[in-house]
């Protein structure tokens, strides 16, 4: 007969919970120390990096732009008049001078005023002719007159002065002596008539030429005007060097004032250049430059900054002030950097893409051995074109990684192989 043991059932239990409790423990030390570890760092290939080195030195601060080449001084050449072009005597890329015709203009309208001009100005100067001969004629019946009164008062006088001596010694009559008087005194007055006739006539003749000059004048005035406007519509280039523009082809109507021709002077250039407006505010005139004309550089200073932005940009010219290199001519696409300021001593690095001034960027710093980069907060100050100054953040020594890495953004460290 089976005897039942006693106690089996509980000592199977507690062998089975002196394996699962430590079982547990253990299960539940591993989950916690999971829940304490740091994730894996992502891991970034060395060779796709692009590092540098804080360091201290001299900071040249510059800012560059894109730009063109455009000449010192620029003729446009207007439409003297309204015409209709009849001759084109040069093309673009000639070389003028100051006395160059360019484009020869009809006006037929024109032409015929200014003719009609020149016609009404001889007349004028032939009336003026014609009325100086009869103001002359009409002088010299005017000295034939006081001639005459003037022979007829001598004689009055003359009996007048033989009578009163006749009547002194009583051999003539007191009448007689007082009719002679009376006759030399008419002939004196009608002398002095006449003299005063002769004045008043010269001087109305005098004043008739005057008018008739001064009618001759405003003619030959306003006939000059029409003859230089006719003149002028053989259009000259005004001054010396290439003919860079023509707009305009023959039968072609022009108003006047239109443009008609433009000429440059392609050895005086300038620098025309584009610098973004955030970057603008530190450039001033007098401030040197490099323009970079891809086949060549010439030093340049800033002559002129614009007062207005255009499309986020200011338009600075610069003066060049070295021979041009080769194949230098207007309208050709160059860059130029301009030097802001020079600082003497300067933590700095090579500027990243992303950093702008006085900002703070995160950058990557690679730890001692090199397999390891710590995300860091770091102050920036001034920048130039290819480096920019730390402020805080890193020390002179530390190595930057300077590539785009905006997929880590939520990643504190990196490992590079």
């Amino acid at each position: 007969m089976d005897i039942p043991r006693q106690g089996v059932a509980r000592r199977r239990l507690f062998r089975i919970a002196a394996v699962a409790v430590p079982l547990a423990v253990l299960f539940a030390a591993g989950i916690w120390r999971l829940g304490k570890a740091k994730p894996a760092a992502p891991t970034v290939d060395r060779s796709s990096l692009w590092v540098d080195t804080a360091r201290v030195a001299p900071l040249i601060r510059q800012v560059r732009g894109l730009g063109v080449l455009v000449p010192e001084e620029v003729v446009w050449i207007p439409a003297p008049q309204d015409g209709r072009v009849e001759k084109i005597l040069l093309r673009p890329g000639a070389q003028v001078r100051p006395d160059t015709v360019l484009i020869v203009l009809s006006n037929p309208e024109l032409e015929l005023a200014a003719e009609d001009l020149r016609w009404q100005l001889r007349a004028a100067e032939a009336n003026l002719r014609d009325l100086r001969v009869k103001l002359e004629s009409s002088q010299l019946d005017l000295r034939a007159a006081v001639a005459r009164v003037e022979s007829e008062f001598v004689q009055a006088q003359l009996k007048a002065d033989n009578d009163a001596a006749l009547g002194k010694e009583g051999l003539a009559a007191e009448l007689n002596v007082k009719l002679s008087r009376a006759v030399a005194d008419e002939a004196r007055k009608r002398l002095e008539i006449e003299k005063k006739r002769l004045e008043i006539s010269t001087a109305s003749a005098e004043a008739q030429l005057a008018a008739q000059r001064v009618l001759i004048e405003k003619l030959r005035a306003a006939y000059d005007l029409k003859r230089k406007q006719v003149e002028s519509l053989r259009v000259k280039a005004g001054a010396a060097g290439v003919l860079q523009q023509l707009p305009v082809e023959v039968g072609q109507q022009v108003q006047a004032g239109a443009t008609l021709a433009k000429v440059a002077q392609p050895e005086r250039l300038k620098a025309q250049i584009r610098i973004p407006e955030i970057q603008a505010k530190d450039v001033a005139e007098g401030q040197t430059a490099i323009v970079d004309t891809r086949n060549g550089t010439v030093p340049a200073r800033v002559a002129r900054i614009d007062p207005a932005a255009t499309a986020g940009n200011v338009l600075v010219d610069l003066r060049l002030e070295g021979p041009l290199p080769p194949g230098a001519r207007p309208d050709l696409n160059v860059e130029a950097v301009i030097e802001i300021e020079k600082l003497a001593q300067a933590l700095q690095i090579q500027r990243p893409a992303f950093a702008q001034p006085n900002s703070i960027v995160s950058l990557f710093r690679i730890a001692p051995g090199g397999q390891e980069a710590v995300r860091v907060q770091v102050r920036t100050g001034r920048t130039s074109v290819q480096t920019i100054e730390i402020l805080d953040g890193l020390q002179e020594g530390d190595r930057v990684i300077l590539s785009d890495l905006s997929g880590y953004d939520n990643a504190q460290r990196l490992t590079i192989r």
